[in-house]
């Protein structure tokens, strides 16, 4: 455990003001695994997130038989760095990232990742073995085990084959960031509006030069006309017609994990590039695209970032907001920033410019909705 010097500075700059139980530590970085350290910062600052977490390490780290995977070592980690007597210094992820390479060839070599599809193999792991959990204690004569306790709420009922109710599980990742896109046809012939629902962790939105979050937001769901080739079946007409498509959120999830695609296959160029675009972020975001009228409001808590002019290179850091301060973490240095650096991460403006830092991933957190 190292105490580096940015450790103290961040104890001097915060003062009196630093909060009570809470801890800034640095990760260590095992040779390019910046787009790691960057969203494993962003999740342990997404607090419910973090507190189910502890949560479940609390109710399952006495459990004998246990196996490792990457919950259990992801729930230490984050134990780990909450337990810690000093409130500043920097930690090994060490166990965590050997079990994220034994479980994914695509993390296994030294070369540059992509921070998005980290997080959302992460997410999907995390939800796989908490149902496999589920079902094992379910299937168990046992009852009461703190692993019949992981996955309660809301559910739909889906009936299986034999007509039977089906209950899917929600579990705790779900509810944190979980909502359901609502994807509307309505055939151009008959009117007939017919409406298919599909779940979703996170939105990769394209994004276009001098923009922003809200636009890209409307573009997503913005009417697609399926015509010519790509007309709609229509099951009351019982045949191809012309139709109007639009994806709209139907269910906004309690944290919403934006992804800005910033890497784009240029078919002449054979290969991905960059794109450097501004595309501004707001601090606090009205979720207007929804089935319900109401706006969802969301505060901005967390920016995974790009640095770098392409895509198979370059670096991860990230921003964190806690306890109303901006902290920048860069693998083992934490340091204090001021709300208004967030900006210079829009962008650029220009097709070529000297700053290559761009904001890629955005995590905001629901906290409130009105009429």
């Amino acid at each position: 455990m190292v105490m580096g010097a940015t450790g103290s500075k961040l104890e001097k700059a915060l003062g009196d003001q630093f909060p009570e139980g809470e801890r800034y530590f640095g990760l260590e970085n095992f040779g390019n695994t910046c787009y790691c350290n960057s969203v494993l910062q962003a999740l342990y600052f997404c607090v419910p997130f973090r507190e189910q977490l502890l949560e479940y390490y609390g109710n399952n780290k006495n459990v004998g038989d246990a196996e490792e995977n990457l919950l259990t070592c992801l729930a230490d980690l984050f134990s780990q760095i909450s337990s810690q007597k000093k409130k500043t210094g920097v930690i090994a992820p060490k166990r965590f990232v050997q079990r994220l390479k034994k479980e994914n060839e695509l993390f296994r070599s030294y070369m540059h990742q992509d921070a998005h599809e980290f997080l959302n193999f992460l997410l999907n792991e995390l939800v796989d073995i908490l149902e496999k959990e589920s079902n094992a204690a379910k299937g168990s004569p046992k009852t009461s085990s703190p692993r019949e306790m992981i996955a309660n709420g809301p559910r739909n009922s889906q009936a299986n084959g034999n007509g039977v109710q089906k209950e899917p599980l929600v579990t705790w990742v779900h509810k944190n960031f979980q909502g359901i896109l609502t994807n509307e046809t309505k055939c151009l012939r008959c009117e007939t509006v017919t409406a298919r629902d599909e779940t979703f962790l996170d939105l990769s939105l394209d994004i276009e030069q001098n923009s922003s979050i809200t636009s890209c937001l409307k573009n997503f769901s913005s009417t697609e006309t399926l015509n010519a080739e790509d007309k709609f079946f229509c099951d009351k007409c019982c045949s191809l017609q012309e139709a109007q498509k639009r994806m709209k959120i139907k269910k906004p999830p309690h944290i919403l994990v934006i992804h800005l695609k910033r890497f784009k296959y240029i078919e002449q160029l054979s290969r991905h590039k960059k794109l450097s675009y501004r595309v501004v972020f707001p601090l606090e975001l009205k979720l207007s695209n929804t089935v319900e009228d109401a706006d969802s409001e969301y505060s901005l808590f967390a920016v995974v970032v790009h640095v770098g002019s392409g895509p198979n290179h370059g670096h991860y850091v990230s921003l964190v907001k806690s306890h109303n301060h901006w902290l920048f973490f860069d693998d083992e240095n934490v340091e204090m920033i001021d709300e208004s650096a967030v900006q210079t991460f829009f962008g650029s403006a220009q097709e070529y410019s000297s700053n290559t830092d761009h904001g890629y991933i955005l995590f905001y957190e629901k906290f409130g909705s009105k009429s």
